[in-house]
């Protein structure tokens, strides 16, 4: 996305402010994204817990609603799914916080609803799964390290679950044992 040049900031600060909020609805219509960003800006109703409920709810909708013949696929679809829309309400709120719960969400509603999928024929899902606690494990160290605490038993529990499935043996990488902090 380009950088907006001097002339157009100098022909915004022109426009009127009923055509100021004409251009902002037209835009705001057009991408959900952008829509979702300034609601989350100008909105004192919509904070972060709110953003995380909306988001929390739509990702336990995609899992939900993940269907096809394969059902390891479809999960692990919904899976990628799921982290668009981590990603999403991150650049929305720009909250690393935010993203470490909802990846942690996600890993829970997955460990706790859809577990015996990974017992299937294809290991599709049980890696997405891993690839998803890799990219939280990554991102739990960048946090402030008094959060750090919070999350290692829940996480090193979701590890421990992960390990008892003997897919973890056949994976490219090894999956560690516990939730790795700098010292």
């Amino acid at each position: 996305m380009p950088a907006p040049s001097t002339d157009f900031k100098r022909a915004l600060r022109q426009l009127t402010d009923k055509e100021k909020e004409d251009l902002l609805l037209k835009a705001v219509r057009r991408d959900a994204e952008l829509y979702d960003l300034v609601r989350y800006e100008i909105l004192p109703e919509v904070d972060l817990r709110a953003v995380q409920d909306e988001h929390a709810e739509r990702i336990a909708e995609l899992l939900q609603k993940a269907n096809g013949r394969v059902m390891n696929r479809a999960l692990a679809r919904a899976l990628g799914k799921a982290a668009k829309e981590v990603a999403r309400a991150k650049r929305i709120t720009k909250d690393k916080r935010l993203e470490v719960e909802l990846n942690m969400y996600v890993l829970r509603l997955v460990l706790e609803e859809y577990q015996q999928y990974f017992d299937g024929y294809f290991h599709l899902f049980y890696v997405a799964t891993v690839r998803f606690v890799v990219r939280t494990a990554k991102l739990i160290p960048k946090l402030h390290e008094d959060l750090w605490l919070e999350y290692k038993d829940d996480f090193d529990e979701m590890l421990r679950t992960l390990r008892a499935h003997d897919k973890h043996r056949q994976l490219r990488y090894p999956l560690p044992t516990e939730l790795e902090l700098p010292a």
